[in-house]
């Protein structure tokens, strides 16, 4: 059975929102992709998927979300699912704390936590009236003492905890899911050699995730029915050591 939802991916250029947005237009869903850069990548990928929109917008910035979301109203006069994967990170071992500065954190918490709050509540109106459903990108790193960096890491804890308030805020008519991805191959990750050969050692199914499997677990949530306030590990048991 195709669907024929309307899915908003924010960061959806590469990646696991690439990964995201291609399968859900290949079950039938209508797509509008977003990214902060690469229009170039986005106008692109949009063009490969039927009926596709790309939105440049920076989910920092919350005038940019507004308009990003008065454009999907406008392209496809309803949203069914929003699925906030924009991220953005620093590598800082978490024993350097001198190199974290104000900046930083106010970099990675305004697209990772600010960001993501933004764009759901500009988009609670168009949600509500389908009775949809949003999916957070949290990570392992919310929830375990991991992680690229500390300011990271907060982020994503902050994700989940907001995940589960939201939940119980926007019920029944909005559901709120995450999912939370161990280590994924993906480019960010591409020069994570060290990271990357830890992980394929210690996790029990012994290898890192692909995008492709980071979206099945998005989609199912986005399907499911009976599901809110979970977050869902995609970490190949990673949180079990």
């Amino acid at each position: 059975m195709r669907d024929h939802r309307v899915i908003l991916v924010t960061g959806a250029t590469s990646g696991i929102g690439k990964a995201v947005a291609t399968l859900a237009a290949e079950r039938g869903m209508r797509v509008v992709l977003n990214s902060a850069r690469s229009p170039d990548a986005g106008t692109e990928l949009a063009a490969s998927l039927p009926g596709a929109h790309y939105v440049q917008a920076d989910v920092g910035d919350p005038a940019q979300v507004r308009t990003l979301v008065e454009r999907v109203e406008q392209e496809c006069g309803r949203l069914d699912v929003l699925v906030n994967n924009a991220g953005v990170t620093r590598r800082i071992a978490h024993r350097a704390v001198d190199e974290v500065s104000y900046d930083v954190w106010r970099e990675i918490l305004d697209v990772n936590l600010i960001g993501t709050w933004s764009t759901t509540q500009a988009s609670v109106d168009m949600l509500r009236r389908a009775r949809g459903v949003v999916v957070n990108v949290s990570s392992v790193a919310g929830g375990r003492p991991v992680g690229s960096s500390i300011p990271y890491a907060v982020s994503k804890a902050a994700v989940n905890h907001m995940t589960r308030l939201l939940a119980a805020a926007l019920g029944p008519e909005i559901r709120v899911n995450a999912v939370a991805p161990g280590l994924i191959d993906t480019p960010w990750t591409a020069d994570f050699g060290d990271i990357r050969e830890h992980a394929e050692s210690v996790t029990p199914l012994r290898r890192i995730g692909t995008p492709q499997e980071v979206a099945e677990s998005v989609l199912w949530l986005a399907g499911t029915s009976y599901t809110t306030g979970e977050v869902l590990g995609v970490d190949g048991g990673a949180h079990l050591v």
